[in-house]
């Protein structure tokens, strides 16, 4: 987007990447489906982005939701909102919308570089007086190279999936140059939970489908969300639990672990449990009785009893519905940041002018999710690094108007 954006203003613009391939953390979002952005009113999308909503709320108005979908548009990939609210390509593919956008990128002039590691630089810090170039040095299959411009962006990602390319190597780099970089943390993550051998062996990898999580936020607020969530060999991960993921870290960080609540039936209320689950059962089993008068089975009925212990005749019928309709679970820790959707931390904007523009290092911008912030998943990740990258683009395509030096040279 950066590229774009730069290149649309006539400047001369240079793509360098570590990796042989363009994109390959955006096909991997395309993997399920394109989740390109979401429907709901700006209000609500830009709630999404928490404490950190005031600093993008600039660039997401200059290139919001419905900018995304004409954009997709223009590239000849029409759009549709799915039940969620989610927007996806028609074809729910990555791969063509990349194809294009990449033809029409050259077509720009825009010419990528693949296989260069930035290992160096700026090696002249730029001048907010100057047009001196700033030098950029690259690890390349042809040994080290120097280049030099007179702006650059930088998008180098966040700290997961390091073999798509975003190993998070840029921190300790910026650190060095003096840029204020928050710790880069697991977000959208899965969190560990120690499972009995018998429950894992039976039920590693099953949904929990149709459930609610209950748990609450640093500020002391009650939260409840529906959707589903998956069992796994250590833990919790899915939608539902990355919709929580934020909240969760921080209560584990400040308090060691972090406590939920599933709800087995959101779709009953408690006094309508208990009612079912009063009724005579009989020489039933517990787990039968719950089968037939409340349809819970599987790996809802084994959660359950994983949580309670075995059931037992001397069950209480209150006891039964408190935890039917809030199964405690105790996640210990998340994740590594590697397993994780995205990161949170980087680059804090307090080290940024608003056009995101390092302050101690004029002509050098930041974008996407290497700036300190998070959203859940649902289409907001890859709007605010789309919005970011366009609005970097613009701001360096202005530095370099006003130097009147577009031409990145090679030494």
């Amino acid at each position: 987007m950066a590229a774009e954006a730069l290149a649309q203003q006539g400047v001369s613009v240079d793509v360098f990447d570590a990796m042989p391939s363009v994109g390959r953390k955006f096909l991997l979002a395309g993997k399920g489906g394109l989740n390109l952005t979401h429907s709901e009113d700006s209000q609500a999308f830009l709630g999404r982005y928490g404490e950190r909503s005031g600093a993008l709320s600039t660039h997401l108005q200059a290139f919001d939701a419905q900018a995304v979908r004409r954009w997709a548009e223009e590239l000849g990939v029409p759009t549709f909102v799915g039940t969620s609210g989610r927007v996806f390509p028609r074809d729910m593919k990555a791969a063509p919308l990349l194809r294009t956008w990449l033809h029409r990128l050259r077509s720009q002039g825009v010419r990528f570089h693949m296989r260069h590691r930035w290992v160096e630089g700026p090696t002249t810090r730029l001048l907010s007086a100057s047009s001196a170039p700033c030098k950029w040095v690259f690890e390349t299959p042809q040994g080290h190279q120097t280049f030099a411009s007179t702006a650059a962006v930088l998008a180098l990602g966040g700290g997961s999936w390091a073999r798509l390319g975003s190993d998070g190597a840029w921190v300790a780099s910026l650190r060095d140059l003096g840029v204020q970089v928050a710790d880069l943390k697991p977000s959208n993550c899965g969190f560990e939970v120690p499972w009995s051998p018998h429950f894992l062996s039976r039920f590693e990898g099953a949904p929990l489908k149709s459930v609610a999580l209950r748990w609450t936020t640093a500020q002391g607020l009650s939260k409840v969300q529906r959707g589903e969530f998956i069992i796994t060999a250590h833990g919790v991960e899915g939608s539902l639990i990355y919709a929580a993921s934020a909240d969760l870290r921080e209560s584990i960080e400040r308090e060691g672990t972090a406590c939920v609540q599933v709800d087995l039936l959101p779709h009953l209320n408690a006094d309508a449990v208990e009612q079912e689950v009063r009724r005579p059962k009989g020489s039933r089993s517990w787990g039968t009785h719950l089968k037939s008068r409340l349809g819970l089975q599987g790996v809802k009925a084994a959660l359950l009893w994983e949580v309670l212990g075995p059931p037992q005749s001397q069950l209480k019928a209150e006891d039964v519905t408190r935890a039917i309709k809030g199964v405690p679970l105790t996640l210990h820790s998340a994740r590594p940041l590697d397993e994780a959707i995205s990161s949170a931390g980087g680059v804090r904007f307090e080290n940024l002018t608003p056009q995101l523009m390092l302050q101690d290092l004029p002509g050098v911008f930041v974008a996407g999710e290497m700036l300190d912030w998070e959203a859940p998943t649902g289409g907001y990740l890859l709007t605010a690094c789309m919005a970011t990258g366009r609005a970097a683009g613009l701001a360096a395509a202005q530095w370099v108007q006003r130097t009147r030096g577009d031409q990145p040279i090679k030494d």
